[in-house]
């Protein structure tokens, strides 16, 4: 995931000359249909289908790395996810990174979607 959100371009710009940006504490990993450096991640589920943004952790010392797998869980038909990003909180907040998934996801009836550990990289290129 290195096509970082306009947001996250500009704290990373403050935090390399020494303006101390507040940086996010947490993530969690959103799934949509789209996205652009300046909105982010697009078209993500509407809740009524259980969608929900999943927590994650990092790590990794240069690339950083999902430490876990992350199951999304959805109760009707969401149709096709082709998308993945990254926000600062679980609803709402500020979208930081964005990626096409390597391969599109599409559910016609409930079940779940994982990310396997170790699989999303975030990469500031």
């Amino acid at each position: 995931m290195t096509a970082l959100t306009d947001h996250a371009k500009n704290l990373l710009a403050r935090a390399l000359v020494g303006r101390q940006p507040s940086l996010p504490v947490a993530v969690w990993v959103a799934l949509g249909s789209g996205g652009t450096d300046a909105a982010g991640l697009t078209g993500e589920p509407a809740a009524a289908s259980g969608y929900v943004r999943q927590p994650a952790s990092f790590t990794g010392s240069g690339p950083q790395r999902n430490a876990a797998p992350v199951r999304f869980a959805f109760t009707t038909s969401v149709g096709t996810l082709s998308h993945v990003g990254l926000f600062d909180a679980v609803s709402g907040g500020n979208a930081l990174a964005w990626s096409e998934l390597g391969t599109p996801a599409t559910l016609t009836a409930a079940g779940t979607i994982t990310i396997p550990a170790e699989s999303l990289t975030v990469l500031a290129d």
